[in-house]
């Protein structure tokens, strides 16, 4: 029996994205339902899991790292997440000026945000070394005796949000990206009305780049949230659980403690966490984020 056109298309459009479609079910779609699962049983890996209903997340409201490890994120993500965005914004908008070798300073901010997590982390261990490390000789010269960063509860987190800023570079190429876009026309009326470069840049220049900020600062807040790689080659949440993430706390809770069931309820909250807080911002964006022929 011929197939038709229409039928035969179809056929060949199905077995092209069923590589994609088994891997998507069993890599990812499997794991999520899964784990929802999981959140409600006590799970040791080696057991079977056993249904528990609501306990695991009653547990957790009772779990004192479990707020501690909310409150760590919490103060990285309202820190490094305005300050990352700053500094994305001014360096684009310097590398966005005519200067010699501006391509040279275009690949140098980009390339360090394309160093690996681990290497990273490696590296700024050794900066922010209290004994030998770079950051502090630094401050030596300043007459500033440098703290001992990863050893102090009271500076380890700093070390982390400062560490955050080797990676703007990523920020910046996006940033860079709205800025080419803004229609020189406008820049040039503005110009012509005797606007000077901060009346320019906050009444046309960010209005029509806000849509840029507005993925940059959800993408920001989102990995903010799931900051794990540093704590765990760094610190392990030390000292004194000042570095405890919560993603972090949640590898602890699955793979150290094996309670695979609550951090699997763990992981939806934090789910729930990203989803509220995306839709806030969505929801308040009309406020700040002009689309062209109007605000949206």
């Amino acid at each position: 029996m011929k197939l038709s056109e229409s039928k035969r298309d179809n056929m060949y459009f199905y077995l092209f994205i069923a590589p994609w479609l088994i891997g998507f079910i069993v890599f990812a779609l499997y794991p999520i339902l899964a784990s929802l699962y999981y959140s409600f049983t006590d799970y040791d890996i080696i057991s079977s899991p056993h249904f528990i209903g609501l306990d695991n997340y009653k547990e957790l409201f009772e779990d004192e790292l479990f707020y501690k490890s909310i409150a760590v994120t919490l103060k990285y993500t309202l820190i490094s997440v305005p300050l990352g965005l700053f500094l994305s914004l001014i360096f684009a908008m310097l590398i966005n000026m005519k200067i010699p070798a501006r391509g040279f300073f275009r690949t140098a901010m980009y390339f360090p945000s394309m160093v690996s997590g681990v290497s990273m982390s490696l590296l700024w261990f050794w900066i922010f070394n209290p004994e030998v490390g770079v950051f502090n000789y630094i401050l030596s010269w300043f007459g500033v005796s440098g703290p001992a960063w990863f050893l102090d509860e009271n500076f380890a987190i700093w070390a982390l949000i400062i560490m955050t800023f080797w990676g703007v570079g990523a920020g910046m190429i996006i940033f860079l990206a709205g800025l080419q876009g803004v229609p020189g026309s406008l820049l040039e009326a503005a110009k012509l009305d005797g606007a000077g470069r901060w009346t320019t840049f906050w009444n046309v220049t960010f209005p029509m780049i806000s849509p840029v900020f507005l993925f940059q600062l959800i993408m920001s807040v989102i990995e903010s949230f799931q900051v794990f790689t540093q704590a765990y080659v760094m610190t392990q949440g030390g000292p004194n659980y000042s570095t405890r993430f919560y993603v972090y706390n949640i590898y602890v809770s699955a793979f150290k403690d094996f309670r695979l069931g609550y951090a699997s309820a763990m992981a939806w909250l934090l789910l729930l966490a990203i989803l509220i807080i995306t839709v806030i911002i969505m929801q308040s964006s009309n406020r700040f984020v002009y689309y062209e022929g109007g605000r949206e």
